[in-house]
């Protein structure tokens, strides 16, 4: 007889997760709670922290990108009032 893979989702090892980071039970508690073996929790929670830290930079690159735009959204409004005056102050002498 065969067993068949448990597919389990993402919402439930999100709950997982969080509960293994919370630590206010143990491993085993865990495990014996959801019915799954201990180094599953931990490889989700591992697999987790290490993708939290590529979303941080990610939003660290995307923060940085927005600033850059901004920037040079306002270096062209300034070189353009910057030609503004300068047509203005030809134009009255």
């Amino acid at each position: 007889m065969s067993k068949k893979r448990r597919r389990f989702s993402s919402e439930f090892k999100l709950k997982v997760i969080l509960e293994a980071l919370k630590e206010r039970q143990t491993l085993s508690e865990l495990a014996q709670k959801y019915e799954l073996h201990q180094n599953q929790i931990s490889t989700w929670k591992n697999d987790f922290i290490a993708q939290a830290s590529d979303y941080m930079s990610h939003k660290v690159r995307a923060g940085e990108k927005k600033k850059e735009i901004e920037t040079e959204q306002l270096y062209a409004k300034i070189g353009q009032l910057q030609m503004e005056l300068d047509y203005l102050k030809k134009k009255l002498c």
